[in-house]
């Protein structure tokens, strides 16, 4: 018998009984659900066997833990259909990742998406053979020894860099795969799964390496979930910030500038409101803005350190023999800039905002849209402050960021307390000041974070935002970081009180991030359809008839509209109203002013809204403050919406 502490209870558990036939005994409504467990903190099979007494707990599929397994048990379910399919194909690794899980392949013929209705057909036959899942261990010589008789080098490659006497493997009928596990009792367990894509990738992600066939799947508890993911992938899809972007004559991408976005005029409203929106939002909060050069001295980036990090992400040049590197990030400069001038403690806390254009070079097969580019602005900011200054900054700073993402329209958040990793520079001291100043400010504020213990950089502390879009993505944006060591490096100082040089508290600060990046979140998250403040467009008007009087009324309205600042088109040519306002529709212009017969009699608007709502007899006036009204307030949403 085996003690067993279980949901708050002890239970005696007989010699050979296995945690599957445990829970269906004691936990009967718990077993549906369940996946695997842990036993005594350990991730273990439901076909385990407990040898000594424990604790035990049980993994949901509902639970990341839980979907993780599921899918990597998924994972092995593609490869067994796909070696009954095509015996010649050899395996490699198949993972499960965000969302899903991958599996590769060295095949002769790579495969294509004609493919995997074919290989899902397989995998439901495995399904419904219902195969039991069963763990082996071999020692390493003889694992080795199976996997070159069954001629997988991949297998062999990768037990003869294990570091240890025996590995563990899953059987499930004529597969067998090299793995740590858990994994789900039989094959029956797998139901809701859809192959998603084909992709080439290399053996060990080196392109020196040959070139294998990747098969993208995803897995999911039940058919509701399955089908719910696949809705919001094909809301995304339409949502592409790079469909979009073309389709609203934003931006553009060329092989002449690859990673390098070329901005559209209609882009470049969204970029400069995005900009100056930030510059007011710095300057309102007491921050001074600098402005230093792209390029710079190899030898600056020695000193601060990017170059044993970021010199492979680095672009390089060449001047009067000297060599320089465009700059990767806007931090030394900002320290040149704080060095230039004597500091006293009365200028602290100092707050130096910086929208540096920065390049980064990033792989070919690694850029994406506004997502991933090898140039963009970084909207930095870097506060100079005492210790005792240090907890005000941060509470002021997250406000800061709080408040920015509500003004763009993102409600909801998750925040990470990254903290000390095992390899750090600074005093103990510092680093728990440092560190409770970031939670105790969280904590003032009543906000709600994670803590990911040891994920914080060498030199300090940080808070990471996540924002959370419309299809409850979370895109990670704003970063507050403590810094030990740039002031080191840079031998900053300020003179105190006591007439002495003292070493400020550095604090790191982006928002937005990359004001690129934001902008493609904001264009995905709103659909193209932005707020009336950031549209590129934001009042079309149009006439009904090919007549003078509503022509000149047309340009009339126009330049109420422009008197006031707003970003307004006429359209006075022949086309018939309906091919007019569908322009304007599938531009996602907000209003859409219309004037005919009536409206030049009445002297009142007739107003179509983006939504299609149709507005009568509006006061030019009136409409033009209301619309004042939902710029100045940022509103999300149309004013005559409710």
């Amino acid at each position: 018998m085996s003690k067993i502490n279980f949901s708050g209870q002890s239970y005696d558990m007989p010699k050979e009984m296995s945690l599957l036939d445990f829970i269906k005994q004691n936990a009967k409504k718990e077993s549906k659900d369940t996946i695997a467990a842990k036993f005594n903190g350990q991730e273990v099979d439901l076909t385990y066997i407990p040898e000594t007494d424990g604790n035990l707990e049980l993994i949901f599929t509902t639970t990341n833990e839980g979907l993780e397994i599921l899918r990597h048990s998924t994972s092995h379910l593609m490869a067994q259909a796909v070696k009954r399919l095509y015996p010649n194909v050899q395996v490699t690794i198949g993972p499960a990742i965000k969302d899903g899980f991958y599996y590769d392949f060295d095949t002769d013929k790579p495969f294509t998406d004609e493919d995997l209705p074919k290989i899902e057909a397989e995998m439901k036959k495995i399904i419904k053979e219902n195969i039991p899942v069963i763990r082996k261990i071999m020692t390493k010589k003889d694992a080795i020894e199976y996997f070159k008789k069954n001629n997988e080098p991949y297998k062999v490659e990768i037990i003869e860099d294990i570091d240890a006497d025996t590995v563990s493997f899953y059987e499930q009928g004529d597969f067998i795969d090299l793995c740590r596990g858990p994994h789900v009792p039989s094959t029956g367990y797998l139901k809701s799964y859809k192959l998603m894509s084909v992709a080439g990738s290399y053996w060990r992600g080196d392109s020196n390496n040959k070139m294998l066939s990747r098969i993208y799947g995803t897995a999911f508890e039940s058919k509701e979930s399955l089908d719910n993911y696949l809705k919001k992938l094909k809301e995304a899809k339409e949502r592409d910030h790079r469909k979009l972007g073309k389709e609203l004559n934003l931006f553009s991408f060329h092989d002449e500038g690859p990673g390098f976005p070329f901005w559209h005029p209609r882009g470049m409203i969204i970029y400069k409101e995005v900009e100056s929106y930030i510059r007011k939002e710095n300057e309102k909060r007491g921050y001074v803005e600098i402005k230093t050069p792209a390029i710079l001295n190899e030898e600056l980036w020695h000193r601060s350190g990017h170059w044993d990090n970021y010199k492979e992400n680095m672009y390089f040049t060449e001047i009067d023999e000297t060599k320089f590197a465009i700059k990767p990030m806007n931090c030394p400069g900002g320290l040149i800039v704080y060095n230039s001038n004597i500091h006293s403690y009365r200028d602290l806390p100092l707050r130096v905002a910086e929208l540096g254009f920065v390049h980064r070079h990033e792989l070919s097969g690694a850029l994406h849209g506004l997502f991933r580019v090898r140039a963009f602005t970084q909207d930095d900011a870097h506060i100079f402050c005492t210790e005792e200054q240090l907890a005000d900054e941060i509470i002021n700073t997250i406000d800061y960021y709080l408040s920015v993402y509500k003004d763009f329209g993102f409600k909801n958040f998750e925040i990470f307390v990254s903290t000390r990793p095992a390899k750090s520079i600074g005093t103990d001291e510092a680093w728990e000041l440092a560190t409770n100043s970031l939670i105790n400010a969280l904590d003032k504020l009543n906000i709600s974070y994670k803590i990911n213990e040891g994920d914080g950089a060498f030199y300090g502390p940080k808070i990471d935002f996540n924002i959370k879009d419309v299809l409850d993505r979370n895109w990670q944006c704003g970063t507050l970081q403590v810094d030990f060591s740039l002031p080191m490096r840079f031998e900053i100082s300020y003179e105190g009180k006591d007439g002495r040089k003292h070493t400020p508290v550095m604090l790191h600060r982006a928002i937005l991030g990359s004001m690129e990046r934001f902008i493609g979140i904001l264009t995905e998250h709103y659909n193209g359809k932005f707020p009336l403040w950031l549209s590129p467009l934001q009042v079309a008007i149009v006439n009904v008839l090919n007549d003078k009087n509503q022509i000149e009324r047309v340009k009339e309205i126009a330049n109420a509209f422009k008197n006031e600042n707003f970003r307004v088109e006429i359209d006075d040519g022949n086309d018939n109203l309906g091919t007019k306002i569908k322009k304007y529709r599938l531009q996602r212009t907000p209003y859409t002013v219309i004037i005919g017969a009536e409206e030049l009699s009445s002297g009142k608007l007739s107003v179509r809204t983006r939504s299609s709502k149709e507005l009568k007899d509006i006061d030019l006036i009136e409409f033009i403050e209301k619309l004042k009204k939902e710029s100045k307030e940022r509103m999300n949403d149309s004013i005559f919406s409710t």
